[in-house]
């Protein structure tokens, strides 16, 4: 049976091969009752586009790059799934570029690599408003941020100062000692990220309005391990301090919360009772172990940021638009 083509799909539409063409690649110039025309004929004759063919016809690649910090942790498994939804349902293909560290954040600096031979840029979680002011990124590509901000970028982020407020708030309510464990962050100002340092301020500024001091801060890198450890530290102090139990934590990411919980938990501890637990992000295990934490809409904001490049690949040429989403506090067992 001959593979039905794009002639074909346009016969039956009773349009022309270029109202097909835009359609297919989600041209906003399409009206509503024609596009639903073309995307009905492409179902009844089960077409499938070529895409080698529609690259070189469109003089594009359709591929977005994303540069992302690591690629191991739930919350940018999340936000991929908000990123790749959007970019698939216009039929762009992602290529994704982990930073790891420094010298690759320089390397991507330079427009002969291979992230910016896509249509487009998305760059995720780092403070690049140094670079932007400096014109560091030597790319005409569109150029999206999703967890960060930076004035005259399109950009989509959390409100971390709002959500570190109503952790405040919450832990303040409770009688006990205060503590709260933070995430290492990059000291060169290049490669940092405002994330946790956004959250920090707001639950400290919760706390000075409600009359509250935290009794220690802690700090730990984000992996398991190092949790862990951190989390014991933090209970040795607690344990022995004259204020005793019960305490409240907030932990700055769930992972953090997690490694706490399996220590209380580990020392014939209570959650909830004896050492109370605000955890922030809302991972998909969270629920499950009664973790009271910050609820993040990642994909959401994934999604929103992809809309904000594709349509900027449109055609759009309006200013730099930023979208915000609010953290909303979860109440469970743990606190």
């Amino acid at each position: 049976m001959r593979k039905p083509t794009i002639q074909d799909v346009a016969r039956q539409a009773g349009v022309g091969v270029g109202t097909v063409s835009r359609v297919l690649n989600n041209h906003a110039a399409v009206k509503g009752a024609t596009r639903e025309t073309v995307l009905r004929a492409i179902a009844d004759l089960d077409y499938t586009p070529n895409p080698h063919a529609r690259r070189i016809a469109g003089g594009k690649s359709y591929t977005i790059s994303v540069l992302l910090p690591v690629l191991t942790t739930e919350f940018y498994a999340r936000l991929m799934d908000g990123l790749e939804t959007a970019f698939q349902e216009a039929r762009y293909d992602v290529a994704i570029f982990p930073l790891l560290d420094r010298s690759r954040l320089e390397r991507y600096l330079g427009s002969h690599t291979l992230a910016y031979q896509a249509d487009g840029l998305v760059m995720a979680t780092y403070n690049l408003t140094q670079m932007f002011h400096e014109r560091r990124l030597r790319t005409q590509q569109p150029t999206v941020l999703v967890d960060a901000f930076a004035e005259n970028v399109d950009c989509s982020f959390m409100d971390n100062v709002g959500g570190g407020v109503l952790a405040g708030e919450y832990a303040a309510s409770f009688p006990g000692a205060l503590y709260a464990i933070w995430v290492e962050t990059e000291l060169d100002q290049l490669f940092t990220t405002r994330v946790f340092e956004d959250r920090r301020s707001g639950f400290m500024r919760a706390l000075e309005t409600a009359g509250r001091r935290v009794r220690r801060e802690f700090t730990s890198s984000f992996d398991t391990l190092a949790a862990r450890n951190t989390a014991a530290s933090l209970l040795d102090d607690a344990q022995a301090s004259p204020d005793g139990l019960p305490c409240t934590v907030f932990a700055s990411a769930d992972l953090l919360a997690g490694a706490l919980l399996d220590e209380v938990r580990a020392r014939g501890l209570t959650p909830g009772q004896d050492v109370r637990i605000i955890g922030f992000d809302d991972q998909p295990w969270a629920a499950a172990r009664g973790l009271t934490t910050l609820h993040q809409p990642v994909e959401s904001m994934g999604y929103e940021a992809a809309q904000l490049l594709l349509s900027r690949l449109n055609g759009f040429k309006g200013p730099a638009r930023a979208r915000r989403f609010e953290p909303r506090l979860l109440i469970r067992d743990t606190a």
